[in-house]
């Protein structure tokens, strides 16, 4: 049997976890949530989420992912498999656990490689020459290979990127635990950390950009989001969009995490390193991110633009707004650099992590040697990825990031609190949590854990179903051009969902022959 690899130190980990929860969602996703439901109404429902939501998440996961490492399992099957007591049916809700992060890791990786080719076209100044929002718009679409313009005549510049992005992600997750994923968070995240302050101190100390908006400055733009609107606790939509973020931005309900502290020793304290993890990534988040990205847009947009542009699509306030109101100030190409070096950086901690589940399982599970199980992880990864490439203008992207980077990590954060809590037990579940631990929490956690957390995820769940389940089976609102490319994407995310099922039969199955 393969001997299970651990991280060299605490930090270690921890800049590990960090960096899995520090990506894309921290400056692209974030702001554009917040803007687009109202900045400071989106401040309080974010908040509440962080603690009754993602911390205890992230408690779980942590404690959940030591525990199974243990046993010598690295992911959900195995995990769910001992603290339910051998039961032969739990297992198979681990499977979510390994089929979110194949999914993501699909597009994700593609508008990963995006970001490293907008650093590239930033530095050179072939960026500079997009001075409005239709030139810019035009740019990306140019770049995506939507359309044919004078920017780019066709999608061979974003692929050639694509294949080095993948290969980076490839070639660090093959080094390891402590040689790959380690060392390219401990070095990848100080350099983030380095950019982002530059970016903040240069947009917080920009002026008004327009005379006749005097009142258009980087404090405004800050009360924007920081001024909260306690009106939005009314309002059910903004509490789902905030409860979504917290679970895109700290990696929970993904699985990432279990795999991550499977590699933990079995008195490492889990409470206080996932507490600094999660602490680390909202200081990207609402600091950096929120600082950069809605301060910039506020400058040049205002206070109703600013929702207008976060509105008209999901990537515009990255690749439109931050880049066009870079291009208006002093050595924007160097700063533009920064801002898309910096994605570039958080992208890839970020996506590594998404690969790492997949190949602990068939190290695991199959006993294969790390080489063989990345080289199967990369030619399946390849051939998704692929797909998401050249059918970008078919809903393939967004099919792939509802299936399994929205829904997925909803229904797997509400099974592992309900194994958690009610099935492993919270007496059993609560001494394990403090197992090794330099802190004791408040018994206020213990009740949230318990309650408050399963509860909260079954609402969302729920409300999902009788508002928007039938509408989005159905494919109602699918424009019908593009109606069989979604069933086909549809199609492939079952395959792969039933293949790693069979997989964790397999496993099961030689197991209960050798023992």
């Amino acid at each position: 049997m393969n001997r299970r690899e651990q991280w060299s130190s605490k930090i270690g980990v921890i800049l590990a976890v960090a960096g899995s929860a520090i990506g894309l969602g921290n400056f692209l996703r974030f702001p554009v949530q917040a803007a687009k439901n109202g900045g400071g109404a989106f401040i309080i429902p974010y908040l509440v989420s962080f603690l009754l939501l993602g911390i205890p998440l992230m408690w779980i996961e942590w404690t959940l992912g030591r525990f199974g490492g243990g046993f010598g399992h690295g992911t959900a099957p195995g995990m769910f498999h001992n603290i339910a007591n051998k039961n032969r049916f739990i297992k198979y809700f681990g499977v979510i656990g390994i089929f979110g992060p194949i999914a993501i890791f699909t597009y994700y990786t593609y508008i990963e490689s995006w970001l490293f080719g907008y650093s590239i076209f930033a530095i050179t100044g072939k960026l500079s020459l997009c001075q409005d929002q239709s030139s810019m718009v035009a740019f990306l679409k140019g770049y995506q290979g939507l359309e044919q313009n004078q920017f780019f005549s066709s999608v061979v510049p974003a692929y050639i990127f694509f294949l080095i992005t993948f290969a980076v992600n490839i070639a660090t997750v093959a080094g390891g635990i402590q040689k790959g994923i380690e060392r390219v968070c401990k070095y990848g995240l100080p350099v983030l950390f380095m950019l982002g302050i530059i970016l903040m101190i240069r947009v917080l100390t920009l002026g008004s950009m327009y005379p006749e908006h005097p009142d258009w400055t980087p404090v405004r733009g800050l009360g924007f989001l920081w001024n909260p609107d306690f009106s939005s606790l009314l309002d059910a939509k903004v509490w789902l969009a905030a409860a979504g973020q917290i679970f895109f931005t700290l990696s929970v309900g993904i699985g990432v995490i279990l795999t991550y502290a499977s590699y933990l020793k079995k008195n490492d304290d889990v409470i206080l390193s996932g507490l600094t993890a999660a602490a680390t990534n909202e200081w990207a988040e609402i600091v950096l991110g929120g600082s950069i990205a809605i301060t910039s847009a506020f400058l040049f947009f205002g206070p109703e633009g600013i929702k207008t542009v976060a509105e008209s699509g999901a990537f515009n306030l990255g690749f439109v707004a931050m880049p066009l109101a870079l291009n208006h100030i002093p050595f924007g190409n160097i700063f533009g650099f920064f801002w898309f070096a910096l994605l570039f950086i958080a992208g890839v901690t970020s996506s590594i992590s998404l690969a790492q589940p997949a190949i602990a399982f068939l190290e695991d599970e199959f006993n294969i040697d790390k080489k063989k199980a990345v080289i199967i992880f990369a030619i399946i990864t390849f051939i998704l990825c692929n797909m998401c490439v050249f059918l970008l203008g078919k809903g393939f992207l967004d099919e792939f990031d509802f299936w399994g980077g929205t829904f997925a990590l909803v229904l797997f954060g509400t099974i592992e609190a309900i194994l958690f809590s009610w099935v492993f037990g919270i007496d059993r579940a609560w001494d394990e949590m403090h197992a090794g631990s330099n802190m004791k929490l408040p018994r206020f956690y213990r009740f949230v854990i318990k309650y408050i957390t399963p509860v909260f995820l079954l609402v969302i769940l729920i409300s999902w179903f009788i508002r928007e389940a039938k509408d989005v089976i159905l494919m109602k609102n699918v424009p019908s051009e593009i109606l069989p490319y979604i069933i086909l994407a549809r199609l492939v995310l079952f395959a792969l969902l039933v293949g790693i099922a069979w997989l964790v039969h397999i496993a099961w199955k030689k197991k209960e022959k050798s023992a």
